[in-house]
């Protein structure tokens, strides 16, 4: 007996350092399947790649330093997934906009295949670059301007909430953080054009949603997120997949009752918002089988509106709320402007931004600076492409460092400060760069570029017609540098508002 035990315990040892070395053997073939001509990265660890040499509360730290090692295009390894990262004005401006189809496609994202992102049913966002998405895109942007999207109507929507904003501000007693009352009123202009209705800013379930996706996305952006995304089958475990994606099913059920009250109600000759529009396309093609207009996909689409209409606007909003307190002189001067051009009575419209050279330069100089969202999202290649002499193969993960771009020494005089001047001529004069892309660019450019230019130049003016931000008294001065949540966030803070008589 003693004999067999031993002959096991020696012969497990042997098949378990056998098992090891086949894996280390596998790992090394791997890495070397791409070639000499696929970018070079920083050497990771066994099975491991670099997942651990990646700082998940600032990711664009770590990509910066790698870039000095191996220059605007390198490559990492997550587990035995290689990516590819571009960095910089020219090499992103290739990839997005000069072969902006081959890079169109998007990977997969297994942590959000367990809330529906699956097949060919992924809504707009996150969907495969193919017939769907082209039909889901194509519809989302005609139903948009339909419902208003650069027309006057939806101006003085936009318009209507923020004066209800600024109402908000002026009723808070001292000082206060403004980030819910911000992130219900840019909702709010979404909410009027996907559900036909918006919210008052004391709707406890409405804070509560918001706060929840807050959550959420910081959740997801953590080292567990990345890590289900690279091991799929861990997303079926419970405990473990619930960890990240725990805040989303209530923003998901939310939605969701959305959807049922409409089906209720909807009327086929006559469109409310976005839901009614959707549910009659999808009336429309029920015989074609191979429509991409399904109840999934209503879901998925309208949820893509509501979290990338919503978060967008209201977190460059609190970095412009921010950065007037932080640059009371740039406030003043935009002040001057607003008073100069539009006056205290009459409410801004967007025809005064051609008037208004300053506060244009202003504000565009705040989305550069505030770099919401550093990396944008991931894109994959749909056939094999080169960049600047390397090979990548069909199937890569791309990530466009768009902060390199926003943050580019070779583009910007004074890339890491806050500096209007960016978009002055030596006549002050607006200029508009070229290299300013907070939106991304190429095919997958963001959908609601045209609308969040709408709003953030609205409620912009709006705030700084009828408010002055200051810092209170026993408050130390606001942290500029941001928190990480799968884009760049201000820390909390909070304001005293003075009325402009």
């Amino acid at each position: 007996m003693a004999e067999f035990i031993y002959f096991f315990i020696s012969n497990g040892y042997l098949l378990g350092a056998t098992f090891i070395v086949c894996l280390f053997i596998l790992d090394f073939m791997k890495s070397r399947k791409n070639g000499s001509l696929f970018p070079p990265g920083p050497r990771g660890l066994p099975f491991l790649g670099n997942i651990l040499q990646v700082d998940y509360r600032n990711p664009t730290a770590t990509f910066n330093q790698v870039r000095k090692e191996f220059g605007d295009v390198f490559s990492l390894q997550y587990f035995w997934k290689k990516m590819v990262v571009v960095n910089g004005f020219e090499v992103v401006k290739e990839v997005l906009i000069n072969k902006s189809e081959d890079s169109a496609d998007r990977p997969r994202f297994p942590i959000y295949e367990t809330v529906g992102y699956t097949g060919d049913t992924k809504g707009i966002v996150l969907a495969q670059y193919g017939k769907s998405w082209k039909e889901q895109r194509r519809f989302a942007m005609t139903t948009l301007r339909n419902f208003g999207m650069g027309k006057k109507s939806l101006e003085e929507r936009v318009t209507e909430e923020a004066q209800f904003l600024c109402s908000a501000f002026k009723s808070q007693k001292d000082q206060f953080d403004p980030i819910l009352l911000i992130n219900n009123a840019s909702s709010n202009v979404i909410c009027s054009l996907a559900f036909g209705e918006r919210f008052e800013y004391n709707d406890g379930k409405f804070k509560r949603l918001l706060l929840l996706y807050n959550a959420s996305l910081k959740a997801k952006s953590g080292l567990l997120g990345q890590i289900l995304e690279e091991i799929p089958f861990l997303t079926h475990i419970p405990w473990l997949i619930d960890r990240v994606m725990k805040p989303q099913y209530e923003l998901i059920a939310f939605l969701k009752e959305m959807i049922l009250e409409h089906e209720k109600t909807w009327d086929p000759n006559y469109a409310r918002d976005f839901i009614d529009a959707y549910l009659a396309e999808m009336e429309k093609v029920k015989e074609d089988g191979s429509s991409s207009f399904n109840e999934k996909n209503l879901f998925l689409t309208t949820y893509d509106l509501f979290i990338a209409g919503s978060e967008s606007t209201s977190t460059t909003l609190r970095w412009a709320v921010l950065f007037m307190l932080l640059y009371p002189d740039v406030q003043s001067q935009v002040q001057q402007e607003i008073d100069k051009v539009i006056g205290r009575e009459r409410k801004p419209m967007m025809g005064d931004v051609l008037q208004m050279p300053y506060t244009n330069a202003v504000i565009h100089e705040i989305q550069r600076y505030a770099d919401i969202a550093p990396l944008a999202l991931p894109h994959m290649t749909c056939r094999d492409m080169e960049i600047k002499g390397y090979h990548i193969p069909k199937g890569t993960t791309i990530i466009p460092n768009l902060s390199s771009v926003l943050k580019d020494h070779e583009v910007w005089e004074k890339p890491l400060q806050f500096y209007p001047k960016h978009f002055l001529d030596e006549n002050g004069k607006f200029v508009k760069r070229e290299a300013f892309i907070p939106f991304s660019a190429g095919r997958r450019v963001c959908l609601g570029e045209q609308l969040a230019r709408m709003e953030f130049f609205l409620f912009f003016t709006t705030f700084l017609q009828q408010l002055t931000f200051e810092i209170p008294n026993d408050q130390p001065r606001p942290r500029e540098d941001p928190i990480f949540a799968l884009g760049l966030i201000p820390r909390p803070y909070n304001i005293h508002v003075v009325t402009r008589v």
